[in-house]
């Protein structure tokens, strides 16, 4: 691995390849305005056309100079700013279009929508994760509006309030469990996610003597967007168009749970006794430095440093080797793939796991106990 000087990593030539997100929202106008096959450019300009990117190029093992200054980041966070009013004109436009366009039929409108939220889920929630972590209010308030678009607002307060304090221990939801099926996974981590996230907050809120009700719980906030996106999808769709809408959020929220899944599958950190974890690691979660869907997905594969490092801005986030991290085979588009095949995805990782463990974790014989999550939570 070697070090890009701040010199190279702030030039724009350098930030331009996180841009070809923004050529997804003309495929989705070209499925809508002309239906037929086209339908199906969206999955494949996205899913697979990264895969096969990330098969000509390979990985890209280069660090960025960690000590980048904000200043030099403009083109960088550019692309997570602008991102909202493009995708919120986009899924008004289809809202209304769509449930109006004579030439399409059923099945081509609910295709058009699976795409639309293979957009909001895929780079949309992507980068309200990346935004959320901003200090600026400009940028949280945006990635507010990203996920209230797909109906799944509590993600923030879940993320940065129970998911980075207790990832890979058994208070954290989204920590896939090792040999848990995705479709055992799913319905799990909505149920326990939204519960997780109140609770913080409420406890958040005791400890400043508040009550629940208080207007600074965010869950009033969350309610309201999420609320004004209803009305505005009926305002613009009717029945048609709401019914559209809830289920480019389902499909929205079904792909950030897949990357969840396979960010820390099978992952857990060593409990020390009486409800004490290890500190979190870069072995915590899997790591993937594929060229093309880090491109994609700006950087979020580098997870290991991201979860390290939750404050790095995703150009500098480093990407780690074989003796520090955990390293996934593929990109996220082809794992995530596997992961709707429970068979297929534990052929691939359990052996990966069990690795992993015998590498950092020697000593313990009996992992019953963190298969399960049945060890005591974490104080």
């Amino acid at each position: 691995m070697s070090i890009s000087p701040v010199a190279k990593v702030t030039r724009i030539d350098q930030a331009l390849p996180f841009w070809l997100s923004l050529g997804l929202i003309p495929v989705a106008v070209i499925s809508a305005l002309v239906g037929g096959w086209t339908v199906a450019l969206m999955p494949l300009a996205s899913w697979g056309l990264f895969s096969l990117l990330d098969a000509v190029l390979g990985r890209n093992p280069d660090n960025p100079d960690p000590e980048t200054p904000e200043a030099g980041l403009f083109w960088y966070r550019m692309i997570t700013l602008i991102w909202f009013p493009l995708q919120f004109a986009l899924l008004c436009w289809l809202l209304y279009y769509v449930p109006r366009a004579e030439h399409l039929g059923t099945l081509e409108r609910v295709l058009i929508f699976f795409g639309m939220g293979v957009i909001s889920g895929t780079i949309g929630i992507n980068y309200s994760h990346e935004l959320m972590h901003q200090k600026s209010k400009l940028e949280r308030w945006m990635a507010d509006l990203l996920l209230a678009s797909v109906l799944y607002s509590h993600f923030r307060s879940e993320h940065l309030r129970v998911h980075h304090l207790y990832v890979g221990t058994p208070r954290d939801p989204v920590t896939a469990r090792y040999n848990e099926g995705f479709h055992r996974f799913f319905p799990r981590v909505l149920r326990q996610s939204l519960l997780s996230s109140w609770k913080a907050e409420k406890a958040m809120l005791a400890r400043r003597k508040l009550p629940v009700t208080d207007i600074g719980n965010p869950f009033w906030r969350y309610g309201a967007l999420q609320g004004a996106m209803l009305v505005l999808a009926f305002a613009l769709g009717g029945w048609v168009g709401l019914g559209l809408f809830i289920y480019q959020a389902i499909t929205a929220i079904w792909q950030l749970e897949l990357v969840n899944y396979v960010e820390h599958y099978g992952l857990t950190r060593r409990h020390l006794g009486a409800g004490k974890y290890e500190h979190v690691l870069p072995r915590h979660s899997w790591n993937a430095d594929h060229t093309a869907s880090n491109w994609l997905l700006i950087n979020l594969q580098r997870h290991s440093d991201h979860h390290y490092k939750p404050d790095r801005r995703f150009p500098l986030l480093q990407t780690y080797g074989d003796d520090e991290a955990p390293q996934l085979p593929y990109g996220y588009p082809v794992m995530t793939a596997a992961a709707m095949f429970p068979p297929l995805y534990k052929r691939m990782m359990n052996r990966r796991v069990r690795d992993w463990r015998r590498k950092y974790y020697p000593d313990i014989t009996d992992w019953h106990s963190y298969n399960k999550a049945l060890n005591p939570l974490p104080r």
